[in-house]
């Protein structure tokens, strides 16, 4: 369906996932995945969650255990779905690979696991879509992009990235994972979809990732000097975990095989992300900076336009209101 807002036509999603459906989600206790994953339960999907804890954390979907709609499954992907395990042993309605270590500390400690989730794992969890004729979604990313010389970035930029550079390992990975996922599309007619997550926050995220929200929140709450790469005034775009979450089912429930961005057009530099933070939580901290990481890029913001009017999608959460829910969360974890 589709609905006119102003002069621009929007495209209406349908829900097409819920009750009586069987969803895997790979990854699923990592930091988005087990929002997701909450999502579909409460549409009353049954959820089959399969991780190998690697960079997830149980603590992410503790509160689902007893649920009669989730099981969790310890494993790595990269080798294959166990083929013991009976939550595994029925069909998959859809598949959501959401699975891979994808933080910069991440890139330089754990490369070939990194590599592997997104080569040998995504082409195992392909052939079990087609073999069960499932919808498949290959969570992707704004580091396709690299150091991106458009901006904001639009689906159709080819990218500028380095292949044999310290992120390397990630971007190469994700982008193997997306031309596998197209060429099962185009080859072997399976029902698919390439999500092209940006810079994301929230509840749940891993304190020690080297991202800068974490890493700014949990210095701030310690009363740390908050460490800036370069001079800060590179940008990012950040959306609040429960509108990606949503963007995502959107692209799931519809027949868009993508890639489509999702993310927020909010976009603001490093130094005065930090400085949000130390007045949000009231800290004695002081902005420091410290030499730049490689290949980091510039500058980073999604061109939505195929996200709002195939998908409807729209981010809503004011980014202090997210970031303000973010830092109680890490207040409760004392972290």
């Amino acid at each position: 369906m589709i609905r006119s807002i102003g002069s621009v036509e929007h495209m209406v999603v349908a829900q097409r996932f819920g009750a009586g459906h069987r969803v895997l989600v790979t990854g699923g206790a990592g930091f988005v995945p087990s929002h997701l994953i909450d999502a579909l339960i409460a549409r009353s999907c049954t959820v089959v969650a399969v991780d190998n804890f690697v960079t997830g954390s149980k603590e992410n979907v503790t509160h689902l255990i007893d649920n009669p709609l989730f099981a969790l499954v310890e494993a790595d992907v990269a080798d294959g779905l166990p083929t013991h395990h009976p939550a595994l042993a029925d069909r998959f309605d859809a598949i959501l690979h959401m699975a891979s270590p994808a933080s910069p500390k991440d890139f330089t400690t754990l490369p070939i696991e990194i590599l592997r989730v997104g080569s040998i794992a995504t082409l195992h969890l392909l052939d079990r879509a087609v073999n069960d004729g499932a919808r498949f979604l290959m969570a992707s990313t704004s580091e396709a992009y690299g150091d991106p010389l458009v901006h904001p970035q639009v689906e159709t930029y080819w990218g500028n990235v380095n292949p044999v550079g310290i992120r390397s390992v990630y971007d190469e990975a994700k982008r193997f994972s997306e031309a596998s996922t197209m060429a099962y599309h185009r080859y072997r007619g399976l029902d698919s979809a390439i999500v092209r997550i940006f810079n994301t926050y929230g509840p749940r995220m891993r304190p020690d990732d080297g991202r800068a929200i974490p890493t700014f929140i949990a210095q701030a709450l310690r009363g740390e000097p908050i460490t800036v790469h370069g001079n800060g005034e590179q940008t990012r775009s950040i959306c609040y975990v429960d509108d990606l979450v949503r963007g995502i089912l959107l692209l799931l429930d519809s027949t868009e095989a993508g890639p489509i961005n999702c993310g927020d057009e909010h976009e603001m530099s490093m130094r005065d992300l930090a400085e949000t933070i130390v007045r949000l939580t009231g800290s004695s901290s002081t902005v420091t900076f410290t030499s730049r990481t490689a290949d980091d890029p510039e500058m980073r913001r999604p061109d939505l336009t195929l996200a709002r009017t195939r998908l409807g999608f729209e981010p809503v959460t004011p980014f202090e209101d997210g970031l303000r829910r973010t830092i109680d969360d890490f207040r409760r974890r004392a972290i």
